[in-house]
């Protein structure tokens, strides 16, 4: 320490003699310049233009060394190092591995679970209507009854002749054991017995198209049809509307199954690979579902099945999802946003998407150190959803600038705007 301290004090020593050395170049430097000054009156526009003429690419080259010596200064020594680094307010976070769920959004439509629409098989005229419109049916409930008579005489007819003939068919066994009638006597009466027998199976059937039943449990849509509407056996029930009467060209009524309902969306081609993925595991891919303008109210279900073709036309594949609906709240043909939850990323970094940075190089974001200094760090995005994406170049236990990230530069002194909370995901 002694021999810092004499060193010192030599130079302190030393210092009058430094400063009066300094005045006197100064000096001798006035001297030379100050008869350029005298002169400065005498220079004028013609002057200066002659001047500026002859030395015009050594004034050009001497500004482009300036503007490039500026910039590299610049450069060189930011202007939070040349400054002093002045302390901007951020806000930051810590990263931190979690599990983030790989959602797909897309659109679609409610659809039936099941739907059919109830068309007679025989031309006949309506009897009786044994529901009411909007009313739920059991599979098997009686729906409508026709005029059944002429198919009920016929039935019976066919009937009592296949009884005949099967008793004829017994008597004839008993002659054969006594030899009063030939082998093909009984084969005669067995085939006529059979005959008989099949004619009323059929006229049996024939009847039952006049009792029509649901074929599924569902909620009846509007009837169309009414005591007394004649109905025909083809695709259409045929009906006119006028003045004295209303009637149809539709089904005489279609049954929906509302509970459970359905969801059908399409996916596009870039996620499919990640969806049959997630199909060939064994949990269940999950949905949200929303309706109409109305965000609040979610509908949660499960994928059933994802179509096995991919549509060229759209580039897309259809995915049907089932959602239970007790309230009957869903009904057929409603908009859809759906929200597909395909899979899960397991052990990833993930940031507010706010703290990424673009420039022309790429995406990064804002390291800040132990000292509070910042420094850029590239990072590349794997996964963005609502405002948090998932990415690569990062380590667990950095803390990174959220907002406030305007004016950073490389070692830009900064300080956290409130206190930190303990949990990592929290501001620090």
């Amino acid at each position: 320490m002694s021999k810092i301290e004499s060193a010192l004090d030599k130079t302190v020593a030393k210092l009058p003699l430094l400063k009066g050395w300094v005045m006197s170049r100064l000096c001798k430097v006035w001297q030379k310049i100050s008869p350029a000054f005298s002169r400065l009156h005498k220079i004028d526009y013609a002057s200066t233009k002659s001047f500026v003429i002859k030395y015009k690419w050594r004034l050009l080259i001497l500004a482009i060394i300036l503007f490039a010596g500026s910039k590299a200064y610049d450069h060189f020594f930011p202007a939070s190092k040349k400054q002093g680094g002045g302390v901007q307010t951020i806000t930051s976070i810590v990263t931190e591995k979690k599990d983030i769920p790989l959602v797909i959004e897309a659109t679609g439509n409610i659809v039936s679970n099941s739907i059919v629409d109830i068309r007679p098989m025989v031309t006949n005229k309506v009897e009786k209507i044994h529901i009411k419109d909007g009313q739920e049916v059991k599979e098997g409930e009686l729906l409508f009854t026709l005029d059944n008579r002429t198919d009920t005489a016929n039935y019976e007819k066919l009937k009592a002749l296949a009884d005949d003939a099967q008793k004829q068919y017994q008597r004839a066994k008993e002659l054969v054991g006594k030899n009063f009638i030939s082998k093909a006597g009984l084969e005669t009466a067995l085939a006529n017995a059979k005959s008989a027998q099949a004619a009323a199976d059929a006229a049996r059937v024939q009847l039952s198209f006049d009792f029509i039943r649901s074929p599924i449990n569902g909620k009846a849509g509007i009837i169309n049809v009414f005591p007394g509407t004649l109905v025909q056996a083809s695709n259409t029930v045929i009906s006119a509307t006028n003045a004295s009467s209303t009637s149809t060209t539709s089904s005489m009524v279609t049954i929906t199954q509302l509970n459970p309902i359905n969801v059908q969306f399409v996916i596009p081609e870039k996620d499919i690979p990640v969806l049959l993925e997630s199909k060939q595991s064994d949990v269940p891919m999950k949905v949200q579902v929303t309706v109409g303008n109305n965000t609040q109210r979610v509908f949660n279900g499960e994928v059933i099945v994802v179509d096995n073709q991919i549509d060229p036309q759209i580039a897309a594949v259809r995915v049907k999802a089932q959602i239970p609906n007790e309230k009957y709240e869903l009904l057929p043909g409603q908009f859809a946003r759906v929200s597909l939850n395909a899979n899960t990323l397991k052990d990833v970094i993930a940031i507010p998407s706010e703290a990424i940075v673009m420039n022309p190089k790429g995406r990064l974001v804002y390291v800040v150190d132990k000292d509070d200094k910042v420094m850029p760090k590239p990072i590349t995005v794997s996964y963005e959803y609502q405002g948090t994406s998932v990415v690569n170049g990062l380590e667990p236990g950095q803390r990174i600038v959220v907002e406030g990230k305007q004016n950073l530069r490389a070692g830009s002194k900064v300080r956290e705007a409130k206190p930190a909370n303990a949990p990592a995901a929290q501001t620090k």
